[in-house]
């Protein structure tokens, strides 16, 4: 059986999540702050973490931070904040799925179940490679020839997918859907802002552009024709 940790400080949501979850078959912890959380996170064997924002004494993010340094626990974070600034510091901090309140225990459950589902998922080659661009997934550090330099988590999962996919014409909904489980699909914003986060990366020596953008279409990891 799997097991999750839920996280919030309001009684009734963190009693309807533990039911929903606990009726899907899931052993639940449940706490009520950040405090708690982590030390039930050390006392327990855990799959993942479904985490409230604002929580008292330490909010969700510090408290993610905190358990990502003992373990890479996966995170589903639930929060009534919705403003593209947030989500970005949110996965920027490593969360795996953004679910905003208020929200349907069907919706929950399912997101739930998809970032299990890709934990168990058959691992992947790490070491990826394009023109003079490599990638260890695994350390998130990635290299343009000589020039060494670290990704966030999302970005590396980003660059990861592209180089899986090299010379492809990438739809957007596509990369959406394998980077953010769909999470923003009908919605390029995030995406925009994460290509941008890699080409300032990947071109920070003065390299050319790998990440070329196709009109009415999406991306593709290509070298362009003037390279």
């Amino acid at each position: 059986m799997q097991s999750i940790l839920v996280v919030d400080d309001d009684p009734r949501i963190l009693e309807m999540v533990r039911r929903s979850l606990t009726y899907e078959g899931y052993n639940v912890v449940a706490a009520h702050d950040g405090i708690e959380a982590l030390a039930l996170a050390r006392d327990n064997q855990l799959d993942m973490a479904v985490m409230d924002w604002n929580l008292p004494g330490m909010d969700g993010l510090a408290a993610i931070a905190r358990l990502r340094n003992a373990d890479q626990l996966p995170v589903l974070m639930l929060t009534g904040r919705t403003a593209l600034e947030d989500k970005l510091k949110a996965f920027d901090s490593g969360v795996d799925d953004f679910l905003p309140k208020p929200f349907a225990p069907e919706e929950l459950v399912a997101r739930v179940r998809a970032i299990l589902r890709r934990q168990t998922q058959p691992s992947e080659a790490t070491q990826l490679h394009f023109a003079d661009l490599s990638l260890d997934v695994s350390s998130r550090q990635a290299r343009r020839g000589p020039r060494a330099f670290s990704l966030t988590r999302r970005e590396c999962e980003l660059l990861a997918f592209l180089l899986r996919a090299p010379n492809q014409a990438l739809h957007r909904e596509r990369i959406i859907d394998a980077v953010w489980g769909g999470l923003f699909k009908g919605d390029d914003t995030v995406l925009e802002v994460y290509i941008g986060y890699l080409r300032t990366k990947l071109e920070a020596g003065g390299e050319p552009r790998l990440i070329q953008t196709l009109r009415g279409v999406g991306y593709s990891l290509r070298e362009s024709a003037a390279s």
